[in-house]
Parts: structure tokens; C-alpha cells; sequence
């Protein structure tokens, strides 16, 4: 027997693991001898939705998958091992997360292939809603944050579609003025050349026990054709690397036919998106042509090279609107992505914050200034919302992610240096700071601060101790800089009422363009302590960037004309 499944209950914690353990024989996996993403989709929901019914005591349907990163490739005779447990129950929906490892069988290692959260609603004989049972959370620390993170990762959810028709928004306009695309340095591609079209007859055996065609099918089915149309744009076997966040937007049943229809949407460089589409057809809709949209998902390739370096793809572009469509799309889901990382799975920097003494300070002044200018110089930045006054961009590399803000402001540029160079007039123009207080003024260009900032998301305030250094310019076209990073001050302790949190590099850089107008760029180098406060503008369900450097344009602007007059 290749394949066993258990479930267990952990002794007064409630919560219910159901695990899975497959032995990879050859009829798993593709030609390469690998393990088929499709079949593991099928393995994860199956075991996912086992966990769901153990605890619902009745039958349970997905209702929608977040993101999905494999990071290891399984391979026929190893072992792989599923579990799933409900992390949270709410109302009418619950979330399950899944957690698969891979073991080589010789020499008992294992390794984590990925991490999933799917969401069940339970499905009752009846029409009316049936309201879940809470989950007892007494247990190991892990399945605690596991229950809290879920309150948090339901919240994207909720927002996703949100959040999607801002961006799309935001990235027409810029694909309006020349911003949305990179320059092809390759031949450019259509996308109609990678359309696929395929055609599956639901049978008995592809349904599950509610007699519905089962979810992880219908996902190694969209994955197929989906590996198919991202081959025709490489000529090669691609590997899928993520799929996005995705819902059921439908059943279908035992003799109905499932449509998909691929085609890839874009190409980043070393990964490419491909958008599936499944629409279903009883004998009555067959007939009549009219199709039932049951599912639409987006899911990521990249190439494996033989250095373990990931290969280049070549560039694309679309020749209809439904093509342009789909090209800002992924780029809109990129962008959303990599906001659903940081928030959710950012990793803890460590300590950040340096001691502050005098013997250090043209030590710490100089690496303040010199961090804030390595930061202003890197290539790459991704326009992210443009207008007339200002402009939004964000970088990122691995798990670090650096924001820029560029503002045109109507006055000098020793004025705006001077204003910002102030930070206790900050709390005017900017609503996350409440208070700044001069802790050390250790001569004219250094000066340590203590901010206090508003509270997100009903949790405590946050305060901050930061060194500021200021620098005129040395020579004509050389910007002022204003740089702020965290530094430890014994003088000013962490208060039990609020999270003392770090900034690792953060400030202005203003450069002077006319008579009475200059650039002020403002870029910060996100942690985890400030992450809660730019995160809606990342994930694109807040302007609260925007609004704040509107609010800081204005303050400039006014406060010269108030000195005028």
C-alpha cells in the first residue's frame, strides 16, 4: 500500500491534525521523474478537507485556496507527508493549514516542499447555513499564533478583491504613461501564440464523497493545461513555483463537461504568470452553449537551470484588450503577492537599534548618511502609483523591501530641509506620529529623538529612538539629507505601554529643480516595525502613503507662504 491517512485529536487543545503519508511511485509523477504539482493539489485538498469534516462533524467543500510557494521538488521514492489542521473556525467558514514535508527514505531527512491555508464552509443536507464551533486554542505556542495569524490572513482575504480593483486602477494609469512596462531586451512574444484549450468528462471516479466533482481534480486539471501553455512560451519543462490565491466560485457535478482554457497573462524575467479559466456544461448548457464559470486561478513557472540559477524568459506583450487585461493583472497580483508576504510571513530582523555614545557619533553619523544613500541609489524601482505631484515606488529583494516616495514642492530646498530636519514639527503633517522629543542634541548635524506613534489595529503604540543627521550639500547639485535609523539610549527605556520598535534606514533626500521648487524623496527600508503602518498602502486597500505625503507637501508649501506674508 502506497498511502495511509490518520487523524488524532491532541488531549484538551480541540484542535484536530489529519495527516497523509505517500510513498512517490512512477505513476505520480511526470516525465522527469518528478512528483506532478497536480497530484500533490490533490493530496492537499483531500487531506485539508478531512480535517475540516472531523471538526464540522458533517460534509465540507473548499471554498478557496491562499497562495501556494513550493520550495522543494518531491521525487519518485521519496515519502511525503501532509498535515492538516483547522487553525481557526468563524462563523460559517473555517481555516485549515497544511503543511507538507518530504522525506528522503535513506537517509531520513526531510524537508518543507509547502505551506497552505485553505478555507471550508461546511455543507449541511439542507439549504439553510449551519454556524461552526470555536476552536478550544489551549496548546503549544505555534498552533496559538497559527489562531491568531488566521484572524489576519481572513482579513486579506476579505480585501483581496478589494484591493485588486485599486491596483488595476492605479496600474492603468501607469501603463498610460509609458510606467507599467520594462523594456524588452529580448523578441517579444504574444501571448495568443500560448493559448490552450482543454476539454475533461467529470466521472464517477473524479468525484468525491458528496458526489461533486473533487477540488483537487479540478486543480491537477488546471494545472495541466496551465504547464502546457507556459511550455509553448519557453520551448522547455517548466516547474510550477506558486499559485495564487484563488476561490471556487462554483459546483459541478458527475457528467458535466469542464472546460479550461490557459493562456500565459505575463513574463517577469525568471517567472511567468499563466491564467486558467474552468467553465462547466451540463447536457442542457452543452446544447445551448451557455458555460458556468466555476473557478479561475493564476499560477507561476519559472525554469530550473542546471546551476540551480532560474532561467530568463523571453518577453511578451498582448495584441487585445482582454490580453492587456490579463498583462496588468499579474502585475497587480505580483504586486499583491509580495504584500501578502511581508505582512503575513516577514521575518524577524533582530536587533537593528545601535548604542548611542559620543565616542561613536561620527561613526554612527556617517553610516546613517551613507545607508540612506546606498538606499536612494538602487536600481530597480517599481512605479507603484504616479500622479502629477508625487510618485509611489517599492524594491524589494528576497525578504527586504524598501519604499520611495518622489514629491515636486513648491518651495526652496533649503526650506523643505530645514521644515524636515525639525521631526518634533512632524506630528503636523504626518497622523502616525502623535509626539517627538528631543532626547540629545550631540551638536548641529546629530540629534536623537523619541517618537511616540498612533496604535494599528487596536494593538499598542508604538514608539521609536531614533538619531537624525542632517547634511547641506557639499557641492552644487548634491541633494540635502535628512537620514534617521534606530540607536538604543539608556536614558530612554522601553515603556510597558507601548511596542518599542527600530528603523533600519529611513529619510529625505531633497534636491533643488528651480528657483522656488524641489524633489523631496522620501524612502524608508521596511521592518517589522513599521510595516503595520505603510501595509494597506502595499497590499492596496489603503492611499494612506499618498495621503501622508500630500499632507507633508502641503505643510511645505504653506508653511512658506505663512513666512511671505
Amino acid at each position: 500500500m502506497d498511502g495511509s491517512c490518520e487523524t488524532g485529536q491532541e488531549k484538551g487543545s480541540g484542535l484536530v491534525e489529519v495527516q497523509m503519508c505517500q510513498s512517490i511511485l512512477p505513476c505520480h509523477a511526470n516525465h522527469q521523474g518528478e512528483l506532478g504539482a497536480g497530484q500533490l493539489l490533490k493530496w492537499m485538498d483531500t487531506t485539508a478537507c478531512l480535517a475540516a469534516e472531523r471538526h464540522a462533524g458533517m460534509a465540507c467543500v473548499t471554498a478557496s485556496m491562499d497562495d501556494i510557494q513550493f520550495e522543494e521538488t518531491v521525487r519518485v521514492g521519496q515519502v511525503i507527508n501532509i498535515k492538516a489542521r483547522v487553525n481557526r473556525a468563524f462563523n460559517t467558514s473555517m481555516e485549515v493549514g497544511i503543511y507538507v514535508k518530504v522525506q528522503e527514505v535513506l537517509s531520513g531527512t526531510t524537508k518543507r516542499v509547502c505551506v497552505a491555508f485553505s478555507t471550508f464552509v461546511a455543507k449541511p443536507t439542507g439549504t439553510h447555513k449551519v454556524s461552526l464551533k470555536p476552536l478550544d486554542i489551549q496548546g503549544s505556542v505555534e498552533k496559538m499564533l497559527e489562531y491568531s495569524l488566521a484572524s489576519e490572513r481572513r482579513r486579506l482575504r476579505l480585501y483581496n478583491e478589494e484591493a485588486f480593483k485599486n491596483l488595476m486602477k492605479d496600474y492603468y494609469n501607469l501603463q498610460d504613461k509609458g510606467l507599467c512596462s520594462r523594456k524588452p531586451i529580448t523578441p517579444v512574444v504574444s501571448t495568443e501564440l500560448t493559448r490552450v484549450e482543454s476539454i475533461e468528462l467529470v466521472l464517477p471516479p473524479h468525484a468525491n464523497h458528496h458526489g461533486n466533482t473533487f477540488g483537487g481534480q479540478i486543480m491537477a486539471w488546471m494545472e495541466n493545461v496551465a504547464t502546457v501553455s507556459a511550455s509553448r512560451l519557453c520551448s522547455c519543462y517548466p516547474s510550477l513555483g506558486a499559485v495564487d490565491m484563488f476561490r471556487f466560485r462554483g459546483p459541478s457535478n458527475v457528467g458535466d463537461r469542464l472546460v479550461f482554457k490557459a493562456m500565459v497573462n505575463n513574463a517577469f524575467q525568471t517567472s511567468v504568470e499563466v491564467g486558467v479559466r474552468v467553465e462547466a456544461y451540463n447536457c442542457e448548457e452543452w446544447n445551448e452553449g451557455t458555460p458556468r464559470h466555476i473557478n479561475s486561478a493564476s499560477m507561476i513557472y519559472y525554469i530550473p537551470g542546471l546551476d540551480g540559477e532560474k532561467q530568463t524568459f523571453p518577453d511578451v506583450t498582448y495584441t487585445t484588450l482582454d490580453g492587456e487585461r490579463r498583462f496588468i493583472g499579474a502585475i497587480v497580483r505580483k504586486r499583491i503577492r509580495m504584500a501578502r508576504k511581508h505582512i503575513l510571513y516577514s521575518k524577524d530582523e533582530g536587533p537593528i537599534s545601535v548604542p548611542w555614545d559620543r565616542s561613536n557619533q561620527v561613526y554612527l553619523g556617517y553610516n546613517n548618511v551613507a545607508a540612506l544613500t546606498v538606499l536612494a541609489g538602487k536600481r530597480g524601482w517599481e512605479a507603484s502609483s504616479i500622479n502629477d505631484k508625487l510618485g509611489v515606488y517599492v524594491h524589494e529583494e528576497a525578504y527586504k523591501l524598501c519604499l520611495k516616495v518622489e514629491m515636486k514642492v513648491k518651495t526652496t530646498a533649503f526650506h523643505a530641509f530645514s521644515l524636515l530636519a525639525d521631526l518634533p514639527l512632524r506630528p503636523q503633517w504626518d497622523k502616525n506620529y502623535l509626539s517627538c522629543e528631543e532626547v540629545e542634541k550631540a551638536d548641529d548635524e546629530e540629534t536623537i529623538y523619541h517618537i511616540k506613534c498612533s496604535t494599528v489595529k487596536g494593538s499598542k503604540s508604538r514608539d521609536f529612538v531614533v538619531l537624525l543627521s542632517k547634511r547641506q550639500p557639499c557641492k552644487d547639485g548634491d541633494p540635502y539629507v535628512v537620514a534617521l535609523r534606530s540607536v538604543t539610549v539608556a536614558t530612554v527605556p522601553p515603556d510597558e505601554n507601548s511596542i518599542r520598535s527600530e528603523v533600519k534606514c529611513a529619510g529625505f533626500l531633497i534636491h533643488e529643480i528651480g528657483y522656488i521648487t524641489c524633489k523631496v524623496s522620501y524612502y524608508n527600508q521596511v521592518t517589522s516595525g513599521v510595516l503595520p503602518y505603510v501595509e494597506g498602502s502595499l497590499a492596496g486597500w489603503s492611499k494612506s502613503m499618498e495621503e501622508t505625503a500630500m499632507s507633508c507637501m502641503s505643510f511645505l508649501e504653506q508653511d512658506l507662504l505663512t513666512t511671505q506674508f
